[in-house]
């Protein structure tokens, strides 16, 4: 036997509608999320940002208006920054004032923040028109980096002298700016998380329940094949329903074909019956040889019509879906009769029950058959005691009948399963009984095996496809 071979992954992929639109749903979701909390995240990063120099430009503009000079031409700020932090030393925000001009005028931190102490910053060069605000970011006081904004005013004094050009900036450090956007990233990808949980969960039941009306239609088709019933029962989904409808009424015409084809070949056989007895019976009433030889033939007929129309039957048999039989029950009624046939043998039959129910899948009158001639043929050739156990194994129903007869040698057993072919011609028989079982037995994916008894004589194994127990129906 061949066993099957283990799925790949892409072949249980492309076999499983489950797994597709779990996959599938489940990938888009992933993706959906990672793209919203990319999106998300840069759009806070980006409101953050314009937020953090919205407010370094606040502080440049209350700078550019309050600066002034002196009566010596020195400038100064009459009124302190509004936020509190510019006097806290290295709080993280800092401004400054430098004059611009030629070398000897030149001064860096000129003016600048208690929150600076003695740091000066220094940015690189540029070069900026009158108003005109430019953003840096340059390294400052801890080595933090600073986030800064810069304009150039010139402030006309009012003696007479020459106008000063000052560039202002305000800075502070840009974690200022990245700690919140951390911390709502860490936020948002932990809710996003558990929207993708709970998205995932609501997809595996959807996908479960969605899914549960194929399983029960799975169950159905179960309860058809092992025989616990003719037709798929239960109401399913509109969507499901009509293809139910339709193969119940495939199983319906089909059960119709089958039933005439097998009423045809029994008044088929019927037919030539009658002709045939009546040819014996003329036979019979004239003397000579003719006589022998038209009885012969007509039991030749007769038994190859039987072997062709039991035949006929077991092929139709095996393709009538839910057909269960049990075995015992069988057994039982062909060992009373065998007793009665063969009384004057005294033969002793022993059955070895197995605890559990041994069912066949296929029809009461084809096993019937198979077992009667096995049993007729075991009780022509033993001497006293035969022996008959049941076993189920791997989907198989194993019946096995042992003798104390002479038994056949191992040469002999292939070609006694032909038809017509007989080991003893003393004993009666027409050579079709095994023939007849086995050909039914391989009509139903089953096989006779002959061996050496243990009790000295033939062991017949007739091996036959059990049914499978009901299953259990889904309810979901």
């Amino acid at each position: 036997m061949i066993g099957a071979g283990t799925k790949q992954p892409s072949t249980a992929l492309r076999g499983s509608l489950r797994l597709r639109l779990l996959l599938g749903t489940l990938v888009w979701i992933a993706v959906s999320i990672v793209a919203a909390g990319w999106a998300l995240g840069s759009l806070f990063s980006q409101h953050v940002a314009m937020q953090f120099h919205a407010e370094l430009n606040t502080h440049l503009d209350q700078l550019a208006a309050h600066l002034v000079l002196d009566r010596a031409g020195q400038p100064l700020l009459p009124v302190a920054q509004s936020d509190p932090r510019f006097s806290k030393p290295y709080s993280g925000i800092y401004w400054q004032i430098d004059r611009i001009g030629p070398s000897p005028t030149a001064a860096l931190g000129l003016l600048r923040s208690r929150s600076l102490w003695d740091e000066v910053l220094r940015l690189p060069a540029d070069t900026l028109r009158d108003g005109e605000v430019h953003q840096h970011s340059v390294p400052g006081p801890g080595n933090a980096r600073l986030g800064v904004v810069e304009r150039v005013v010139t402030i006309e004094d009012a003696a007479d002298r020459p106008g000063q050009t000052f560039r202002l900036l305000v800075a502070a450090d840009e974690q200022q700016m990245h700690e919140p956007v951390e911390n709502f990233k860490g936020m948002l990808w932990l809710a996003l998380g558990m929207l993708g949980f709970g998205l995932g969960l609501a997809v595996v039941f959807q996908v479960l329940v969605g899914l549960a009306p194929l399983r029960r239609l799975h169950g159905a088709l179960a309860a058809v094949r092992n025989g616990s019933t003719q037709k798929l029962e239960g109401r399913f989904p509109g969507e499901v329903q009509p293809l139910v409808e339709e193969f119940n009424s495939v199983l319906t015409q089909n059960a119709e074909v089958i039933e005439r084809a097998r009423t045809q070949a029994g008044n088929l056989a019927h037919a030539l019956k009658t002709p045939l007895s009546v040819i014996a019976n003329a036979a019979v009433a004239k003397s000579g040889g003719l006589e022998q030889v038209v009885t012969a033939q007509v039991a030749v007929a007769r038994k190859q019509i039987d072997y062709h129309l039991s035949r006929s039957r077991a092929a139709a048999s095996v393709r009538v879906p839910g057909a269960r039989t049990a075995v015992l029950p069988v057994l039982d009624g062909l060992l009373r009769v065998m007793r009665r046939i063969h009384v004057e043998r005294n033969l002793e039959i022993v059955v070895h029950p197995l605890s559990m129910p041994v069912v066949f899948r296929g029809e009461e009158q084809d096993v019937q058959e198979m077992l009667g001639n096995l049993l007729d043929n075991a009780c022509k050739w033993a001497v006293r005691r035969i022996e008959v156990s049941l076993a189920v194994s791997g989907g198989e129903v194993l019946i096995t009948i042992d003798d104390d007869g002479r038994g056949i040698a191992e040469g002999e057993r292939k070609r006694v399963l032909n038809r017509g072919e007989r080991v003893d011609e003393h004993v009666p028989g027409s050579g079709l009984g095994l023939a007849i079982v086995d050909d039914l037995a391989r009509l139903y994916g089953g096989r006779v095996e002959l061996a050496e008894s243990p009790l000295g004589g033939l062991r017949v194994v007739l091996v036959l496809p059990a049914a499978d127990e009901p299953a259990v129906r889904d309810v979901l």
